[in-house]
């Protein structure tokens, strides 16, 4: 990470955009970079003054914004996604260096956040109501209209292309929105902050910088905030959930949380193939395993048990782990040191309750000094009562449990408080199918390794959340249905 590269890139204060005007006083915070440690920025933690300024200047710019015609909401969209094109390998480096996740996979990022703002762009004209047949001489029909003022909390793990994905459907919609960047990972969403104010109009949209317990707790009460879009680990869920209904008033929440995802692999399967699905379904070389949708438990079937685990083994020697902004690196570090911290808990406890680590376990070999690095590490002997494969780890941390009877099979990878995906690996449509219907997960991908598509919605079971991000449905979820009566028509002619 050579410091030329990031004083190319990066301020050494980031103000926030309030409207028309920078708000850069009060206290600060350090934006930390986790391939070496050091900070590298400093941004302003929004206490509640600074959150009511940013909602009002919201709320005052969403009239004008929701009176405008869908097609010409969608316009500022699509001049939001050129711009972010025509800086996407600055951004790129920026967002490599906020997260850590390697500069390949942040290109990628930064593609699908604008192609978000491009496909909701072009579906904001597909919103419309529907005329009801309710009686004989009366006219009955519903409207689709914005909330009004839409916060949305983000994660850590793809800072850039969830501040546009996740801004994409409720702007759309008609929305002003409020973004909470994460604690972890700020500038990446300052920076699209900065592009949206040379575009869109001011106050339409608007990014945050500060912690949960200043910042997102107090855009979550406040009184202008009448939809949360919430995505990230399931206490914060929780707490977003009892914030809200504490406030006294009424909002509509949805939250997009954790994952405990199983993937079953089918006695026909190929365990060449099965290494390279797990090893992109775990999501090592693109977020650290960071990732909600990371398949942390493969279910391996007995008689080829030993092969899958070898073939993982080596295509995990495949990877290279260093400084994320090194196109040859194909893993980055952790994002903080309370992660890592985190992480090596779960380590030291799959070897104290007698799961056999295959790979990693520590610090890669060659890793740069000073950032917050975990080799890929695999578990072989896993049980289902180890606390490795029960909780989420969100962290480059593989299981492999072996399987012997299908419906035993069913059962546990269902035996968890998760539900958000499964991956299923065979070239037998019945089994595919039939495991499909009986895992209890929203999102199941059949010889798949989790990937996204923005015509097709994301959402869990259980405890992984309430409510879909993407497609139709998302867009839906940030408008309110109005219904009109039009009484007897014709009777006073």
């Amino acid at each position: 990470m050579t410091a030329e590269l990031l004083a190319a890139d990066l301020r050494d204060r980031y103000p926030l955009l309030v409207g028309d005007r920078e708000v850069s006083d009060g206290d600060m915070m350090a934006a930390i970079a986790p391939g070496t440690g050091e900070t590298v920025a400093e941004v302003p933690l929004a206490d509640a003054a600074v959150v009511d300024r940013a909602v009002g200047a919201a709320a005052e710019a969403q009239p004008a914004w929701a009176a405008l015609s869908a097609a010409e909401r969608g316009r500022y969209l699509r001049d939001l996604a050129d711009a972010v094109r025509s800086q996407a390998e600055r951004l790129a480096r920026i967002d490599a260096m906020d997260s850590g996740n390697p500069v390949a996979a942040m290109r990628n990022d930064v593609a699908y956040g604008a192609d978000a703002l491009d496909y909701f762009a072009g579906i904001a004209r597909e919103l419309h109501g529907k005329t009801l047949p309710a009686s004989a001489n009366s006219l009955h029909l519903t409207l689709r209209e914005p909330y009004g003022v839409v916060a949305r909390i983000l994660p850590f793990n793809h800072p850039l292309m969830f501040t546009l994905f996740h801004s994409a459907a409720p702007l759309a919609a008609g929305n002003t929105v409020v973004v909470k960047a994460p604690d972890q990972t700020p500038v990446s969403p300052l920076e699209v902050a900065y592009l949206a104010a040379e575009v869109l109009p001011p106050g339409v949209l608007t990014v945050l910088t500060g912690n949960g317990a200043t910042t997102g707790e107090a855009l979550v009460a406040h009184p202008g905030i009448s939809r949360i879009g919430f995505t990230g680990r399931g206490t914060t869920g929780l707490r977003v959930m009892e914030a809200a209904a504490a406030s006294g008033r009424v909002k509509h929440v949805t939250v997009e949380l954790g994952g405990k995802n199983p993937l079953l692999v089918a006695p026909d399967a190929d365990p060449a193939f099965v290494a390279d699905q797990a090893v992109g379904g775990m999501n090592f070389e693109s977020s650290q395993g960071q990732s909600c949708g990371s398949t942390s438990r493969l279910y391996a079937p007995a008689h080829l048990h030993d092969e899958i685990v070898d073939a993982v083994a080596a295509r995990l020697d495949q990877i290279r782990v260093g400084d994320p902004l090194d196109t040859a690196t194909t893993m980055g570090p952790l994002v903080s040191e309370p992660q890592l911290s985190r992480v090596q808990g779960y380590v030291e406890s799959g070897q104290t309750e007698g799961a056999r680590m295959i790979r990693g376990g520590g610090a890669p070999k060659g890793a740069p000094k000073g950032g917050y690095y975990l080799a890929p590490t695999l578990f072989d002997r896993v049980e289902p009562g180890h606390t490795i494969a029960a909780e989420e780890i969100f962290g480059p941390v593989l299981s492999v449990l072996e399987w012997r009877d299908r419906d035993d099979l069913i059962a546990q990878a269902n035996a968890t408080r998760y539900g958000l995906t499964a991956n299923i690996i065979t070239n037998d449509l019945d089994w595919a199918m039939d495991a499909a219907r009986r895992v209890q997960a929203g999102c199941v991908w059949i010889n798949g390794r989790g990937q996204h598509f923005l015509e097709t919605p994301f959402g869990g079971y259980k405890d992984s959340g309430l409510g879909s991000e993407g497609s139709m449905e998302s867009l839906l979820s940030y408008t309110r249905t109005k219904v009109v009566h039009v009484l007897d028509i014709g009777a006073r002619q």
